[in-house]
């Protein structure tokens, strides 16, 4: 088995699990230490004890602080997205022999359609790219298109392997209700929805995304249906009169959200998502929530093989309201969604894959015993 580190941000509270991407970093990192491999989470968190700088968090996975990595000690160094490849070039892992690079959306070159970041931004990602290209084993990207464009620009003898996003397979039982006792039918917007600050990552993005829910929000309401927006995101240009803001809940906290509404909401950034797919999909289906999503992901055939899936033109806000009132008053089979992602993807199908590949490609001169961190 390996030791593995795995690497995504050098902000402080990493382990407060509101955002999505620090819920794959941890999710994926507990499904890498479940297949028996001993991985640490390292992260800048900043109360460590002198003597015992490590936090256990289960078996073979622990929480250590970045700022006191010997990447040397670690046969796998596995980063998430452009910012965790970013993390460990500052940390001056980059030169580490076996670098394992996740990565969400990929960029191209210059922008391109469906893919929502632009200009210096963009630059910024694709010079990352390149890095990742000369230094990584392995790339890992979540969608087909996304690995094309990849190898598109870096050529096919790079190693790029598909590892689409997950859910948990044991989630917390149903809690409280959380919602308001309005009696109004529910539809929920559960996730990131970005920012619109120009000084972070996607503001355009952002933008289209609260005009979007906002003018749902107002189609919606005229068909009975309240609009809830849950997780973090730029809130102040959320319409208030149409659209509920329920702010940033932890991940345990979230799911009751997903099992007291009556219908999930999946609203695109664009006219479609060129490489980037959807983590919603996941989690409604985890818990056999019907949703009611814009088409254009490239996680489309998933949300219609379910069964519990409305497809409406992007943009469509009329289509989509209807859509909601509709997905409302229908009978589904709820179990048949709940059955599929369980089935075929849950974080330990998604280690599964690194699992094998480390089997038929184990890291050359693996590290010893007496350079490993001591286990607390």
């Amino acid at each position: 088995m390996a030791r593995i580190v795995t690497v995504y941000s050098d902000e402080r509270h990493a382990a407060r699990l509101t955002d999505m991407s620090y819920i794959r970093w941890f999710e994926i990192s507990r499904a890498l230490a479940a297949c028996g491999h001993e991985v640490d989470i390292a992260t800048a968190e900043f109360k460590w004890r002198p003597r015992q700088p490590a936090v256990n968090l289960g078996e073979n996975l622990r929480r250590v602080p970045l700022s006191r990595i010997d990447w040397s000690r670690y046969d796998i160094v596995k980063t998430l997205f452009h910012r965790g490849f970013e993390v460990l070039r500052k940390c001056g892992g980059a030169d580490h022999p076996f670098i394992i690079s996740k990565l969400g959306s990929v960029v191209g070159p210059e922008d391109m359609d469906g893919i929502y970041f632009y200009g210096e931004r963009r630059a910024r990602l694709y010079e990352t790219q390149e890095r990742i290209a000369r230094r990584s084993r392995f790339v890992t990207v979540l969608t087909e298109p996304a690995r094309a464009l990849w190898r598109d620009m870096f050529g096919r003898d790079q190693e790029v392997l598909l590892i689409p996003g997950a859910v948990g397979r044991d989630i917390p039982p149903p809690g409280p209700d959380p919602y308001p006792a309005d009696g109004r039918p529910r539809a929920v917007f559960a996730g990131n929805f970005y920012t619109t600050d120009a000084r972070l990552s996607q503001p355009e993005a952002g933008r289209v995304l609260v005009d979007r829910l906002n003018a749902l929000g107002r189609a919606a309401g005229e068909r009975g249906v309240r609009l809830y927006v849950v997780g973090p995101g730029d809130a102040t240009l959320l319409d208030r009169e149409h659209v509920t803001y329920l702010g940033v809940v932890d991940y345990e906290s979230s799911w009751d959200y997903l099992y007291h509404a009556d219908v999930g909401v999946l609203v695109s950034a664009g006219a479609f998502m060129h490489n980037n797919e959807s983590t919603k999909i996941y989690h409604y289906l985890r818990v056999g929530l019907p949703f009611v999503a814009e088409r254009g992901f490239p996680n489309d055939e998933l949300a219609a093989r379910s069964g519990l899936a409305l497809h409406v033109d992007p943009g469509d806000t009329r289509a989509m309201a209807d859509a909601l009132a509709d997905a409302v008053g229908r009978d589904w089979d709820r179990e048949r969604g709940v059955e599929l992602v369980l089935r075929e993807h849950t974080w330990d199908h998604r280690a599964a894959v690194y699992d094998r590949l480390l089997a038929e490609r184990p890291p050359n001169g693996r590290a010893g015993d007496a350079t490993a961190p001591p286990r607390a």
